[in-house]
């Protein structure tokens, strides 16, 4: 056997005891980053001209680089949108790269997409939306709230009145960042409506009466939030479907956060109405236990995005033959190239089934409620309203921004907890306050608990 094939075994095997041991193991660091001169101290040149071999490259990966990462699985991680993928679909990440599958057509990736469109059909039946209705997994929710504006934005424009409009969206300023950001991107212009808690189909209704002739020709679309990232606040959906519906508006829900929780019966109904939608993003990577990077874009009526998003050229004449007789997941968002990033979500799906989904999904719920109650009972602490969904907004009494900073970097620096300050609109100003977002089913009420006293 030649000597590169021994090395090539050697080096298998000992990702594979890494991955084993991070699958397997119950306690992880919570790791913090370091300055790039202090790692570069540590590590040295990396890329080289010959290489510096590949068990001392995986030596510097364990020792430092690794410990500068904050795991989003960590049971004390609860800021922004953790994650908490399974452990089956940690170990089919494994085996998903390992494939080498190309998942734009079928042609190449018929397997694989067979796998993802089985958990695709789990998630479009979660939305109660039409026989007919289905999707395609994208790298996370920007890339699905883009896909799904395109797609919004050209068949507006199939009206030839609006072919050199540029068109005009309407969200909350509770919508997430991603939203403005795809906007650019889509060479849209946003108007935001000033509702902190929820958009309401109320509030809708007065922003379009009140736009001028111009702004009302280049409306084509409506994004509302099903579950605000800040807060997890869900706007009113049935509200908004109505007045869309009314006006002939493209209805988008960004649910990318929230809509793990269409699973829990306890909270199904506050997203009534989601299923008037034309377009939902929903990202598994957050609450169903997926692995980074796997969004979802999901269509009323498919063939719009087809319409919008399929690429022609000559060498892909082939995978649009009869031959290939199959679905084409490129033909259905921005991206050509794409890997298949639902594979992970079906084995775990497959492994555990929907029960045990719904179950996890159910104790991030009740962890909020549980911290909702012990906020209460502390002197220390108060909630900045009710808990909604796995989110938790409350206020250290007392404290200044800076003072929430500086709990943070230090608790980051012990490697106990990462939980990050946020802004609330309070009247006219925004307050610095505290914030929970539970995803992992890990976490325990001693957690909570440590986490409250340490602001003592």
């Amino acid at each position: 056997m030649h000597k590169i094939d021994i090395e090539l075994i050697e080096m298998t095997l000992d990702v594979m005891k890494y991955a084993i041991g991070r699958i397997s193991s119950t306690e992880h660091q919570i790791g913090k980053p370091k300055k790039y001169e202090e790692l570069k101290a540590l590590v040295g040149d990396t890329v080289t001209e010959k290489g510096i071999g590949g068990e001392y490259a995986f030596n510097l990966w364990k020792e430092h680089l690794a410990k500068a990462n904050v795991p989003v699985d960590h049971p004390r991680n609860l800021a922004f949108v953790p994650a908490s993928p399974t452990r089956a679909a940690i170990m089919f990440d494994l085996v998903t790269s390992a494939s080498s599958i190309h998942g734009a057509y079928w042609m190449e990736g018929a397997g694989g997409i067979f796998c993802e469109n089985e958990a695709m059909s789990w998630i479009v039946s979660l939305t109660g939306l039409p026989e007919g209705a289905f999707g395609v997994f994208t790298s996370g929710g920007t890339a699905a709230n883009l896909s799904a504006i395109v797609t919004a934005r050209e068949n507006w424009r199939l009206d030839d009145t609006y072919k050199r409009e540029k068109g005009l969206i309407i969200t909350s300023i509770g919508a997430h960042s991603s939203i403005k950001a795809m906007a650019k991107v889509a060479d849209v212009d946003i108007l935001l409506v000033d509702s902190e808690e929820k958009l309401t189909g109320a509030a809708l209704r007065e922003t379009i009466d009140n736009l001028n002739f111009h702004q009302r020709k280049r409306l084509f679309s409506v994004v509302a939030t099903g579950g605000t990232t800040n807060a997890g606040i869900i706007d009113d959906l049935e509200g908004i479907a109505e007045v869309c519906e009314k006006e002939n508006l493209w209805f988008h829900v960004d649910a990318a956060y929230g809509g793990g929780a269409l699973a829990a019966d306890s909270v199904r109904h506050l997203f009534n109405g989601i299923e008037r939608a034309d377009s939902i993003t929903i990202d598994p990577h957050k609450w169903m236990f997926s692995p980074y990077d796997c969004g979802a874009v999901i269509y009323r009526n498919p063939e719009l995005a087809k319409a919008a998003h399929s690429q022609q050229g000559s060498y892909l004449d082939i995978f649009k033959d009869e031959g290939a007789h199959g679905f084409n997941p490129t033909d259905y968002q921005i991206q050509l190239t794409r890997r298949v990033r639902g594979l992970p979500l079906w084995f775990s799906l497959a492994t555990h089934g929907t029960d045990r989904y719904k179950e996890a999904v159910e104790r991030g719920l009740e962890l909020a409620q549980l911290a909702g109650k012990m906020i209460k009972e502390n002197p220390n602490v108060e909630l900045v309203r009710e808990p909604s969904l796995s989110c938790v907004l409350y206020r250290r009494i007392g404290w200044e921004p800076e003072d929430y900073t500086h709990w943070t970097y230090e608790n980051h620096e012990k490697g106990f907890a990462l939980v990050t300050p946020t802004k609330w609109k309070n009247g006219d100003t925004f307050e610095t306050v505290s914030r929970f977002c539970f995803i992992n089913p890990d976490t325990t009420e001693n957690d909570i608990k440590m986490i409250l006293d340490s602001m003592n």
